[in-house]
């Protein structure tokens, strides 16, 4: 946000759709919300998905803001907080003097923002919008305009990798691990006092090496061993971290990040699979890029015929599973009997809604697509036995108003780093094909 004096902030329909409770984020700020917003809202407030909730959350909030005022006056949004005002341009897209012809949504609220930029000279009038688009044309007109990043994850060099190489170990440290009970005092492999829990470590010393995750609760680094998860072993030193934070039941939240191809959703899928006795049920989901129902329309079918090219990615990861067993054989029939009888589910993530998450093992996939706000959504309804695997390329982004810094998935990495019942492993190695790796690296 502007750093400057007492602002007045003009928000655009995307911000409220974000962060429905973005009016507690300004501080002492006022904040401006053209009337072409709540049109847009009103489009927007029917249906199930978050955005549709979200709508109605925030006109929810703007009823109960009306009972204490005249909205067009401005009411106060509470004690050490600035004034919301519901304002429009008394001369429509003419008080951009003829710069736009055609008459939109988005050059509405651009005039509602020069309006006040025109009617109060002393004022910093701000446009806000996650619509890059619209903050140019904004800034064309001479407006201050700016991307709402109250939940924008800043980078110093790089997001949490989750593992580190260390080298020039003690070798004494690294035959521990060798040894029953396969661990080691943290100060005998030269871990950093900072070590954060679940972290995991490559631990060399000339011909020796070892991976380790640390312990918190016991200042301690335990032996990560290759496991293999329903015929899936890890290919590299990722991969079984990956495994073996999706393993242990002490740890009820995973992340999982990378480039196509790295096998993220394949081993969540996997260690699922492999804990079928743990839990009561299995969900892998998944947001639909684009959420418009308009854009699901153009695809032919009933509705479960539309989403079905959005979940076909899910069941092909589960297909390369099934396929590493004949079709006659015990486990090929055990998952297909999973499916039958809805232990193992594969659904949009919209369809979970009131749904019970005890003993869950709920897989994300693509959560890069999602918003912080929705992702704390889902894992507030965690129950007791449940566990959460969130998996996505926070560089792919499929939607317009996220990048890889105001993503959910990068916000979750960097708000859960150093919990004790969480890991993250970010996979390097793309796994797939020696096609697909070279392609992802040169193109």
């Amino acid at each position: 946000m502007s750093k400057r004096e007492k602002s007045v902030f003009v928000l655009d329909t995307n911000v409220v759709l974000h962060d429905h409770n973005c009016l507690d984020h300004f501080q002492e700020h006022d904040i401006v919300i053209p009337i072409t917003v709540l049109e847009e809202l009103d489009s927007f407030k029917r249906g199930n998905d978050t955005i549709n909730f979200s709508a109605r959350d925030f006109i929810r909030q703007l009823d109960s803001l009306a009972s204490s005022g005249i909205l067009s006056e401005g009411v106060s949004l509470g004690e050490n907080q600035g004034k919301l005002i519901i304002a429009h341009a008394e001369d429509g897209i003419n008080a951009l003097e003829g710069i736009f012809t055609e008459d939109t949504p988005d050059h509405r609220i651009i005039a509602v923002a020069v309006e006040l930029q025109v009617g109060k000279p002393s004022e910093n009038i701000v446009l806000v919008s996650k619509d890059i688009n619209l903050r140019i044309k904004a800034q064309a007109v001479g407006l201050i305009a700016e991307d709402y990043v109250t939940d924008k994850v800043s980078f110093s060099e790089s997001i949490y990798s989750g593992s580190t190489l260390v080298e020039g170990v003690n070798p004494d440290g690294i035959a521990e691990l060798y040894e029953s009970p396969y661990s080691v005092e943290r100060e005998k492999v030269l871990v950093p006092e900072t070590a954060l829990p679940n972290h995991f470590y490559i631990l060399k010393n000339c011909s020796k090496s070892a991976l380790a995750c640390y312990s918190s609760k016991e200042d301690c680094l335990h032996r990560v061993q290759k496991q293999r998860a329903f015929g899936v072993d890890p290919r590299n030193a990722e991969q079984a971290f990956a495994l073996h934070a999706l393993l242990d039941p002490d740890i009820q939240l995973v992340t999982l990040t990378g480039k196509a191809g790295t096998g993220k959703t394949l081993l969540a899928l996997a260690t699922a699979l492999e804990q079928r006795k743990r839990y009561r049920q299995m969900y892998l989901a998944r947001p639909i890029v684009p959420l418009s129902n308009k854009d699901m329309g153009y695809l032919p079918g009933d509705i479960q015929s539309k989403l079905d090219p959005y979940m076909q990615p899910l069941w092909d990861n589960l297909g390369v599973i099934k396929n590493r067993y004949s079709r006659d054989s015990r486990e090929f029939e055990m998952v297909q009997n999973m499916i039958d009888t809805e232990k193992l589910v594969i659904t949009p993530l919209a369809y979970i809604r009131g749904r019970s998450l005890n003993k869950v093992f709920f897989i994300v996939d693509e959560a890069q697509n999602l918003t912080p706000h929705e992702i704390k959504t889902i894992i507030t309804r965690a129950g007791e036995g449940t566990k959460f695997v969130f998996t996505g390329d926070i560089f792919q982004i499929d939607t317009p108003y996220l990048d890889s810094h105001t993503n959910g998935l990068a916000y979750l990495v960097s708000k859960m780093t150093g919990q004790d019942i969480y890991a993250h492993i970010n996979l390097v190695r793309g796994e797939r094909s020696k096609l697909a790796e070279l392609a992802s690296n040169i193109l």
